[in-house]
């Protein structure tokens, strides 16, 4: 059994905790600047979140009506323990319940195992964002 769970969040009522979850992850571990963090997409998009036995937030990620898939993050104490293939899981389920052929993401460089472990194929060359190397993503759904 796990201590932790996956379900799919309401940006009206669980923003705040999203919220927490990636300031700690973006903002300060990361120094991602706040105004790139927040971008104003968050109403549109449909957000997954993780929460432990106590229904703190410890995770989250985002999928654009587009396809993309973003803002994953997991907090430092939850790392390695599959909160963020659960979070990544949950929102491609999302996507083909939604009717998405296809999704894509912007990964961080020194992750792109992680999605390429979930049939991620990455493409085109490195580009910064935040002043982190990215590359592009995508995955048939």
């Amino acid at each position: 059994m796990s201590d932790f769970t996956v379900r799919k969040a309401s940006w009206a009522s669980d923003a705040a905790a999203i919220k927490r979850v990636r300031e700690m992850v973006f903002v300060v571990e990361q120094a991602v600047p706040a105004e790139l963090e927040w971008d104003g997409l968050d109403e549109i998009c449909i957000q997954a979140i993780a929460e432990d036995a106590n229904r703190d937030a410890i995770g989250t990620g985002r999928l654009h009506p587009s396809g993309k898939i973003g803002r994953m993050a997991v907090v430092a104490d939850w790392r390695g323990r599959g909160v963020g293939a659960a979070i990544l899981q949950a929102l491609l389920t999302i996507a083909r319940d939604e009717g998405i052929d296809e999704v894509y993401l912007h990964g961080q460089t020194r992750v792109l195992d992680f999605y390429a472990r979930y049939g991620f194929l990455a493409e085109g060359d490195e580009f910064e964002e935040a002043d982190i190397p990215h590359r592009m993503m995508r995955r048939k759904i």
